[in-house]
């Protein structure tokens, strides 16, 4: 989930990048890290079980940010019910098309600051995304130090799994640093992307995977690599300047509407949109 207006320009780069990595690979390619799940310890997770949105666990971003969330989203985040809640075991996160403030839609976006956050680790949760034009749904990370947009790049951010309009790929990637705001990040293609998928990172001393229901599509290395580890994918890339990424993170979900990147909704969009979240867990290893 973007931040700035120049990621507009950089996430341009990394379809452009994508697309020409991915020409021939598909979900069906089915790879597996083998070492998955191997000495993993659940530390934390949401199961979504309760009648309300547990605050131990989660605040709140209000309102349209600066400049529609630094991506000209056009959603106003709120906490109301209408747009987060509980039900059936799952976290809904509801878009909606209505007047609100100067806004002509409502969303949420639920974090974790201060309350839950992790350095290195799994993370994963199963979500049931919404698929329509001009939606946006993501569940990433952001580095603990980010107080305000002044912060990004400089605290990092990972993003877990990112979905626009009606594709059917999934986006993981990271934003950091570099001498100036750099990208790096690949995609998968799956099927009925409408259904739940357990979308995760492996985030290590040594690398951050990316995985769709254990498919593994995306590595990059932020520190030195085990000699014995090869399960590795390509596209990978060792990322320079990295500090950020060895610091703690926070969790957040949301849906936006609009922006830069999936662009307004249509006469085709179809409110409310409503993602589904199973559960967050967090594992570490053993």
């Amino acid at each position: 989930m973007k931040k700035f207006n120049i990621k507009s320009i950089l996430i341009s780069v990394l379809i452009i990048s994508s697309q020409i990595i991915f020409t021939n690979c598909t979900y069906a390619d089915d790879i597996a890290d083998s070492n998955k799940n191997n000495s993993l310890k659940l530390i934390w997770s949401d199961e979504f079980d309760g009648d309300t949105i547990n605050t131990n666990n989660w605040t709140y971003d209000i309102g349209k940010g600066n400049s529609g969330w630094g991506n000209n989203e056009l959603q106003y985040y709120t906490n109301r019910n209408d747009n987060s809640r509980i039900e059936n075991g799952n976290l809904i996160i509801e878009a909606k098309k209505e007047n609100f403030g100067d806004s002509q839609y409502t969303s949420a976006r639920l974090k974790s600051k201060g309350l839950q956050e992790f350095t290195y680790g799994r993370i994963e949760a199963r979500i049931k995304l919404p698929s329509d034009q001009g939606i946006w749904p993501a569940f990433w990370m952001l580095g603990s130090s980010f107080n305000g947009d002044e912060d990004w790049p400089y605290c990092g951010e990972i993003d877990i799994m990112e979905n626009v309009s009606k594709q059917k790929d999934i986006y993981g990637s990271i934003h950091w640093n570099n001498n100036g705001p750099n990208t790096f990040g690949s995609k998968l293609s799956i099927e009925n992307v409408e259904d739940y998928h357990v979308y995760a990172i492996e985030w290590t001393p040594s690398y951050i995977k990316w995985y769709v229901d254990d498919v593994l599509y995306n590595t990059a290395i932020i520190g030195p690599v085990p000699l014995n580890n090869s399960s590795y994918y390509i596209p990978n890339d060792t990322i320079k300047n990295n500090e950020a990424f060895h610091k703690p993170f926070f969790l957040l979900l949301n849906v936006a509407v609009g922006g830069n990147w999936p662009k307004s909704p249509d006469n085709t969009t179809k409110f409310p949109a409503k993602m589904y979240v199973d559960y967050v867990r967090v594992y570490e290893s053993n």
